[in-house]
């Protein structure tokens, strides 16, 4: 098969991006693939794309460019979402190059992993080929506006992919699709460099002086993503001063940036955990933040789950997180790889970090299972589920198309009354 991946902007950094490329990299064993990167900023990629895939940029955005003079690249995007939080980064000029380059686009398969570029893809995408869509973020994290522009053009695709089944869930009941596959693959997260790996679940690599236990394993519980309320890293600090009233040897370092960076720096001060716990600054894009890690911590609002976790699982690092199942089930219990804990309760969190703390052995032994568990997000068995979508795809073409106009007449059914009366 022929195979494009339509993205955002290859030349960026971020641990979706390292994910697409490598899930690139393993259709290309047998396929051939290409990457179709709408911006282009810099020369080079930042990260390394197999030489076996074809890179391709539609808009060149470095100063001096001649995309930067056209005269289309001054106007706003019409075609991408007003809401999607992207919407300025895209011009007119975008719309223009998606759209051409999709109409001549002779691939078998289609796959946007973004929704502003799904907009494109199920706009203009070949109606030969087929197309999927990837919804790497939660379902939640879409306003409402958001969400309603993606509806219409949602219905011409042949499926939807989430990152868990939680999320499928999600959009199945918030946004039906008439004849659209709506299914859980779990993102990809390549695999740590070997010099950055540790052994499972005793943070082996950096542990030094009174951050080491007695076995040689760190003292150190490290959580990693956006300073925004949901993440609730508030709730993990509340707990994290429990752990530090029984084992004040024991660190916290939190990995990234956001709106909520002052609140935090004042909450660790006035829970006396200045020197204990850090604001780390910003998140590594291969996730190296979690080598030499004792704990992954996670106290989101919505579930533990996503690239974060699974890199430091993928390091032997046992996860204590919060959620409500089926989401973070499939990441963390699934395969004994470490706690799971009510959302929105500190005492539970605070009492299986305490859990760990006490227990190298169970850390080491989480630690492994932990590595076993992650091995399912490598780009190997995506790809494969990836395999499986498109022949199950092409076997239901023809029924799906069928609920999709029945859905659709039904939709104009319902709201010609409602057209009628406004009339």
């Amino acid at each position: 098969m022929k195979i494009t991946l339509l993205l955002h902007n290859a030349y960026a950094v971020g641990a979706t991006l390292r994910g697409t490329l490598a899930l690139a990299a393993a259709l290309a064993d047998h396929h051939d693939v290409e990457l179709v990167s709408m911006l282009r900023h810099r020369e080079v990629p930042r990260c390394a794309v197999d030489p076996r895939v074809r890179l391709v940029p539609l808009v060149d955005t470095r100063v001096g460019s001649d995309d930067m003079a056209h005269p289309l690249f001054g106007e706003p995007a019409v075609d991408v979402p007003i809401a999607d939080r992207h919407h300025h980064q895209y011009s007119r000029l975008t719309d223009l190059r998606a759209a051409e380059f999709l109409r001549g686009c002779d691939a078998d398969v289609v796959i946007g992993t973004r929704s502003g570029v799904n907009v494109y893809l199920a706009r203009f995408g070949p109606r030969r080929a087929l197309r999927i869509a990837q919804e790497p973020l939660r379902y939640d994290t879409h306003s409402g506006l958001l969400r309603a522009e993606l509806a219409g053009p949602y219905r011409a695709l042949d499926a939807l992919v989430a990152t868990t089944e939680a999320e499928a869930a999600r959009w199945r009941a918030g946004l039906p699709l008439p004849g659209v596959r709506v299914l859980a693959v779990p993102a990809v997260v390549p695999a740590p460099d070997a010099d950055a790996d540790v052994d499972a679940g005793t943070g082996t690599g950096t542990g030094t002086g009174t951050d080491a236990d007695a076995d040689g394993g760190t003292r150190i519980i490290v959580a990693a993503g956006r300073l925004v309320p949901g993440e609730r890293f508030d709730l993990l600090l509340a707990a994290f001063s429990a752990v530090c009233a029984k084992d004040p040897d024991w660190r916290l370092r939190i990995h990234g940036e956001g709106p909520e960076r002052t609140r935090l720096r004042n909450l660790i001060d006035g829970l006396g955990l200045t020197g204990r716990a850090e604001l780390a600054g910003p998140r590594m894009p291969d996730g190296a933040e979690f080598a030499g890690a004792s704990i992954a911590a996670s106290a989101s609002d919505a579930e533990a789950s996503g690239p974060a976790l699974v890199e430091a699982m993928r390091r032997g690092v046992p996860v204590v997180g919060t959620g409500r199942p089926p989401g973070p089930t499939e990441l963390i219990q699934g395969g004994g790889g470490g706690l799971l804990v009510p959302c929105d309760d500190g005492r539970a969190l605070a009492g299986a970090l305490l859990d760990l703390v006490g227990d190298p052995e169970r850390r080491r032994a989480m630690g492994a299972a932990a590595r076993e568990s992650a091995r399912r997000h490598g780009p190997e068995p995506i790809a494969e589920r990836y395999r499986v979508l498109v022949e199950e795809l092409r076997a239901t073409r023809r029924s799906r198309s069928v609920r999709r106009a029945l859905g659709l007449a039904r939709s104009r059914a319902r709201t010609l009354p409602r057209q009628a009366r406004r009339a």
